[in-house]
């Protein structure tokens, strides 16, 4: 793997590009969501992947709760779609840190190596180049996490629930003591209101009831790694809990055509 850097590719239009604006913005919905003083950190949490005006508020329940427990996180497993290059199984990154306006994240180069290693994941700097969905949530780790706690980013393509979930179960496996995992994955895409309520409703269902395979393939666009999740989550007896869902209709969007936003917490 070659000593190199991600610049961030979605800067300026998902999130802002100035990093001062970007601070401000993520710290006022770091502040928002209520959360028990006493809530343990989650082995692993679900966030979605809009721009920050759709879906930054949802995320935020997560990472509100990072944030809360800083000091017990050593280490994010980030999984996630690759919405624009073909891709099965999983990739990791070769580059060794990743560029956000708010300065360098370092990527757990030996967790990298661990998976590849253990046939887990392929080695591919293509599908992570052009992709939001997990570098949206790079600026909330950055601001509720210590600047030296590690990321291993994972792509999922197509693969099946004990595929993604023995990934999961390797990456968390090189060192678990801290390590939290976040699944990257929005809900129902472009259907009414109403519909889309209905529909995401149910997936939220079938991953409290950690029915992995209940999740259809345009129930989620991070399905595979939805799927995987949930399947791990099953493997290891966690329990999920709803933080918060809504759609784009609820915080910037036209609700004759909208996108679901969940997230959960397994513990």
């Amino acid at each position: 793997m070659s000593a190199s850097v991600r610049e961030p590719a979605v800067a300026g239009q998902f999130y802002p590009a100035n990093p001062d604006a970007l601070a401000r913005l993520v710290d006022s919905m770091l502040d928002t969501p209520p959360i028990e003083p006493d809530e343990p950190l989650a082995r692993a949490y679900v966030v979605p992947h809009a721009g920050y005006r759709f879906s930054g508020s949802t995320a935020s329940y997560v990472y509100a709760r990072l944030r809360a427990r800083g000091p017990e996180v050593r280490r994010v497993v980030l999984i996630g779609p690759a919405h624009y290059a073909p891709l099965k199984g999983c990739a990791v990154p070769g580059t060794d840190a990743w560029l956000t306006p708010l300065g360098a994240v370092p990527i757990d180069m030996d967790g990298c190596a661990a998976l590849v290693r253990a046939g887990r994941a392929a080695i591919g700097d293509g599908p992570h180049g052009p992709e939001h969905s997990l570098e949206v949530q790079l600026p909330f780790l950055q601001r509720a996490l210590p600047d030296d706690v590690p990321v291993l980013p994972v792509v999922v393509g197509q693969a099946t629930v004990d595929e993604v979930a023995a990934m999961v179960a390797a990456a968390v496996a090189v060192a678990p003591d801290g390590t939290v995992v976040v699944c990257s994955s929005d809900l129902s895409h472009y259907l009414d209101e109403a519909s889309a309520n209905r529909q995401d409703e149910r997936t939220a269902h079938a991953v409290l009831d950690l029915a992995a395979k209940e999740i259809g393939v345009r129930d989620a666009c991070g399905v595979y790694a939805l799927r995987g999740l949930v399947g791990w989550a099953a493997e290891e007896g966690l329990t999920p809990r709803l933080l918060h869902r809504c759609t784009s209709a609820d915080t910037a969007g036209d609700p004759s055509r909208v996108v679901g936003y969940s997230a959960f917490s397994f513990r």
